[in-house]
């Protein structure tokens, strides 16, 4: 699954105590006074230098310089090839009270992961600067604008652990080095297996996090932990583009829903999720679900051992009750939080849809037909000239051979 890394924001400026002139854009005098304070954070956190790093924090705002003194540390082991950050623009929300004069600010932060990322990580930031003996400093990074704050990083939440693996990077918090050792031996079985099906240019690594709960899971996502109960992993990224004007993919794993499932079931998961981080680019915004969904759930369940009567439990009673699906799901039905029976039949029927493919036509025209729709510019209307390009087929007569092979596979 992907999720969107950025919220809107307005130009409104606000300040905390007394008013003061905001910048009409970066270009700005206070603007490009803000953006040097900026680049010095980030060569701060490049180059280890804790005290460089500290003099950009308001000596004034004493809980919060505490705060990031211990989130300094706490990323001290995180491998960093680049990290920088952009002022997007200022005012937007109120920013703290601080004292004196204030200004709130949006910025940019983007990193990569050494070694991993061919493309940066982007997440918002909502930052109260105060300014002190003439120079602009970071009071707190808790703004937010229509709700919807900065994005957490897992080092926030404390000490990240991390352990590499052939194909992997597995960073952790409040995890045994054992569990995380075995989420990288499972991605590095993953990998080689979107080398046999996937072949076409990506990164050939993936990056997982593990939080210490569902609850900083889902603080990572920036979502309510109810909407991922049940989920073991979820991977996060932007849909299409190219190598830096693609974000990063980041696999978060549900320490919770992961730990209960058997060696089967993580590998399926953590396979299914590296389908997503490999096949990134080749989806569009025109790529329903059920293809997305259910190309990652066919690539997971390629490894033997299972029938599809036992893959998909769900659809399986349904078809046995006589409710045989009319027509493929929406992608409404695969939101999360949702009915979890209804979700389990959409994943059920994504796999089964693009098992058909495989199965009629072969492995390449699964993957040929997903590179055509999502190389369609609209939503609308993208799936049937795909269909009937790749496959021969039209929607209707394609339904019409799905239904039928749900009901022999399952009935």
């Amino acid at each position: 699954m992907c999720l969107p890394l950025v919220g809107a924001f307005f130009l409104t400026a606000l300040s905390g105590c007394g008013p003061v002139p905001a910048p009409d854009d970066p270009e700005g005098r206070d603007g490009r006074a803000v953006q040097r304070m900026l680049d010095q954070r980030a060569a701060a956190v490049r180059e280890r230098d804790a005290d460089g790093f500290l003099a950009t924090v308001d000596r004034g705002s004493a809980g919060y310089l505490a705060e990031q003194r211990r989130v300094f540390r706490q990323m001290s082991a995180v491998p960093l090839r680049s990290w920088t950050y952009r002022l997007v623009r200022t005012g937007g929300f109120e920013p703290a009270r601080v004292g004196g004069r204030s200004l709130a600010a949006q910025v940019e932060l983007r990193y990569r992961l050494k070694g991993y990322d061919t493309a940066p990580v982007v997440s918002a930031q909502y930052l109260t600067l105060a300014r002190r003996g003439g120079q602009w400093y970071v009071a707190s990074d808790d703004g937010a604008v229509d709700g919807k704050r900065g994005m957490e990083q897992l080092w926030d939440q404390g000490t990240v652990d991390v352990v590499r693996g052939a194909h992997s990077l597995v960073l952790g918090v409040g995890q045994d080095r054992r569990v995380l050792r075995a989420v990288a031996d499972t991605a590095d079985r993953a990998v080689p297996v979107l080398g046999k099906v996937w072949p076409h240019e990506w990164a050939g690594r993936v990056v997982l996090e593990v939080p210490a709960s569902l609850s900083r899971m889902a603080a990572l996502l920036g979502a309510s932990a109810d909407g991922y109960r049940g989920i073991a992993a979820v991977t996060t990224g932007e849909v299409g583009g190219a190598g830096d004007e693609t974000p990063a993919d980041r696999v978060i794993v549900n320490p919770e829903a992961y730990q209960v499932l058997g060696d089967f079931g993580r590998r399926v998961v953590i396979t299914h999720e590296t389908a997503h981080v490999a096949t990134r680019t080749a989806t569009s915004a025109a790529t329903p679900l059920w293809l997305s969904e259910g190309f990652a759930d066919w690539v997971g369940y390629r490894t033997p051992g299972r029938t599809p009567r036992q893959i998909a439990p769900e659809l399986t009673d349904a078809v046995t009750a006589g409710h045989l699906p009319a027509a493929l799901p929406r992608d409404d039905d695969f939101r999360f939080g949702s009915d979890p029976d209804r979700l389990s039949r959409a994943y059920e029927q994504g796999w089964l849809a693009c098992r058909l493919i495989a199965d009629t036509w072969g492995e390449k025209k699964l993957v040929d037909f997903y590179r055509a729709v999502g190389r369609a510019h609209e939503r609308s209307g993208a799936v049937e000239p795909a269909l009937r390009k790749v496959l021969g087929v039209s929607v209707r007569d394609f339904t019409s051979r799905w239904r039928k092979y749900v009901a022999t596979e399952l009935g």
